[in-house]
This record gives structure tokens, C-alpha cells and sequence, in this order.
């Protein structure tokens, strides 16, 4: 049988792997691959959704009760607030939005796993920058790296998924070194977990009012638990947005996400009462790793990072062997999630046997 003819695709978006999700776990399994906040939503989150709009009718296409919440939240213009089915969605429009065949886009590596199709999508070429030896950003090779073709940069802090800051003297030196007509995205999806001193905040410091170029992106999928509904956001210059909201897909943010963000937003205090539950987790895990001779980097975000480097597959099955699934970087190293109080212990136990 003959194989069908089918449509043309570009070779680059062929040899592009899709994103991989997390492995899911069996019923008995700590899943500690995908970030996700271990507790369950708060009782006023499942209210608020019970009294969403029926699914038969379109959502508010701008999320324009959200985008109120956020701009009042931050002391901003509606319009420079957009809301897309999470932050990563954004990325992807602001991206398009900035990028071409011919121009450049500039990212450490390794961090967010989305980063290398951002510019392929838009036809565009990446340019992925090392990070140092303690798993941060090498900001300094970053600015070398900015060329004439260069139209965005992707910043993730904490770093996705090693773990360390972005300090506010780094970014305040990087951004001094970059011409103001290329896109700057602080992609800070993990900020509310931060707890070292001196981190970078862009929306504390308002980067975006001193750089229009420079947007920041935040999300409800986890530090606020909604990562089932798709909701993040970002904060930036009105004209800057209007070309993510340009080549945004049209409703793509449902009724449902929208309530449950601003109920959150309402729980706010109860919400990070979690965060700071998992903070002191995630303080534990990293101790305990260290303790057993681990070279783990400082970890800000609701994850740790360990670097297996050539081990890294053989060290992931014995995670999973033991009902522990993580995500593995064949080669590089292993992304172990902060999860449930009893999944510590576990997570330490095998972590001693594969040292």
C-alpha cells in the first residue's frame, strides 16, 4: 500500500520534538515531575467555579474582570495586563510577535524546555546561551551574545529547571547592556516561592516602567494550584501587549479559569500560607540532599535540581521503581517537584542508594 501524500511541513517544525508533559502517576505514586502544587484548591476556588458561566456560552474574551483584579493588584493600566491559558501560551504570542526567519532569540540553557520552539515556531533562530558551573544565568555571556538581528531574550528566575535567582543589581546591570528595542521577557512563573534576598522582582520594581521593552510574565498554575485550568498573565507596556493579544488564540482563557484566578486572588493570604508549607519542604528536600553528598544548586522555585549528568536515566527508573516519578534530562540531570510531606523521605531514601 502506497503511503498518502501528505500537506508540506516546514523541516524544522518536523524535527521538532513536542513538549513533553510529565509522566503521570499510578494511583499509589508521588508525582514530582511537572511542578504541580501538591494541595488541593482552596473550598472558596471550587465555589467560585460552581458559579462560573455555562459552558455552552463563550467567555469574556479579553478576561476583563481578571485583568481588573491584576491591574488594581499591581497599581497598573487594564491594558497593560494580558491574560492567556498560561504563561507559556504568552511566550509563545510574544515571541511571534517579535520574531522572524532572519532575527534571533536569546535564552540561557539549559532552563524552560519551551524555550528552543519558541523561535523555531516563529521561524526565527535561538541562540542558547550556557549557564555557569552553579547552574545560574551567565548574564554577562547573554549581553555578548545580543546581536543586531537579536529581537527577544528570555529570562526564567528562579530557572526552570535548576533552580537559582536572577539578583535585582544582575538584571539592573543585564538590562543596561541591552539595546531598548529588543523584547526582554522575565519569565517569572516560580517568584512566589522565592525567599533569597535580593532576587529580582519585576513587578515590586516596575523594570517595565524604566524599560518599555521588558515584559513579566507570572502564572496561577503554581504557586496558586490552577494548573488543570490554564491561566497565566503578564505585566508590561500597553503596546508591548497588543501585539501578544494580536496573535493570541481568541477565547482560548475559559469562563472557569478566569473565576478561579480571582478567587484566588481573594485567598491570596490563605494561598501563600500553602506556599510557605512548601517553602520549608522544599528546605528539608534540599538539605537532605546536600547532606547525602549531592552537588544541588540553591533552589528557589518549588522543585530541586540534580545534576546526574550520564547517570541521568539509570537514576530516574530508580526513582520511578520506587513510585517516585520525576523528570528526567537524559545527560544533564533530574527535576524532582516539592510534594507531599510523606514523599521527602522517599525522595531522600533513593537518592541515597543512587549516589
Amino acid at each position: 500500500m502506497t503511503e498518502p501524500i501528505l500537506p508540506r511541513i516546514r523541516p524544522e517544525i518536523a524535527a521538532l520534538a513536542p513538549y513533553r508533559q510529565g509522566k503521570q502517576a499510578g494511583p499509589d505514586a508521588f508525582k514530582l515531575s511537572s511542578n504541580e502544587n501538591p494541595f488541593d484548591p482552596l473550598p472558596s476556588v471550587l465555589e467560585a467555579l460552581g458559579r462560573t458561566t455555562p459552558i455552552n456560552r463563550y467567555p469574556d474574551a479579553s478576561a476583563t474582570r481578571l485583568r481588573e483584579r491584576l491591574a488594581a493588584r499591581y497599581g497598573v493600566e487594564v491594558d497593560q495586563v494580558h491574560v492567556a491559558s498560561g504563561s507559556v501560551a504568552i511566550l509563545y504570542q510574544l515571541v511571534q510577535a517579535a520574531a522572524s526567519v532572519g532575527d534571533e532569540v536569546v535564552y540561557a540553557w539549559r532552563s524552560f524546555e519551551a524555550y528552543p520552539g519558541l523561535p523555531l515556531v516563529a521561524g526565527a533562530t535561538g541562540v542558547p546561551v550556557p549557564l555557569t558551573a552553579d547552574a545560574r544565568h551567565d548574564l554577562d555571556a547573554m549581553a555578548d551574545a545580543v546581536t543586531e538581528r537579536t529581537r527577544a531574550i528570555l529570562l526564567c528566575t528562579p530557572n526552570n529547571p535548576t533552580g537559582p535567582i536572577i539578583t535585582g543589581d544582575e538584571f539592573t546591570a543585564f538590562i543596561g547592556k541591552v539595546p531598548s528595542d529588543v523584547l526582554v521577557i522575565l519569565d517569572e512563573a516560580y517568584a512566589e516561592f522565592v525567599t533569597a534576598e535580593g532576587a529580582v522582582d519585576g513587578l515590586a520594581s516596575r523594570v517595565f516602567e524604566q524599560h518599555p521593552n521588558v515584559v513579566v510574565l507570572r502564572t496561577f498554575s503554581k504557586a496558586y494550584g490552577l494548573a488543570g485550568l490554564r491561566v497565566g498573565y503578564a505585566i508590561g507596556q500597553a503596546k508591548v501587549l497588543d501585539a501578544a493579544r494580536a496573535t493570541s488564540v481568541p477565547l482560548s482563557v475559559t469562563a472557569a479559569a478566569e473565576a478561579a484566578a480571582i478567587a484566588s486572588l481573594v485567598a491570596a493570604t490563605e494561598l501563600l500560607d500553602r506556599v510557605a508549607v512548601i517553602v520549608e519542604r522544599r528546605a528539608r528536600l534540599l538539605d537532605g540532599l546536600r547532606a547525602l553528598g549531592w552537588d544541588v544548586p540553591d533552589a528557589q522555585g518549588n522543585f530541586v535540581w540534580l545534576p546526574t549528568g550520564d547517570r541521568t536515566d539509570e537514576i530516574a527508573a530508580a526513582f520511578v521503581a520506587a513510585d517516585i516519578v520525576v523528570r528526567p534530562f537524559s545527560g544533564d540531570g533530574i527535576r524532582i517537584s516539592v510534594g507531599e510531606d510523606a514523599s521527602i523521605d522517599r525522595v531522600l531514601h533513593v537518592a541515597s542508594t543512587a549516589r
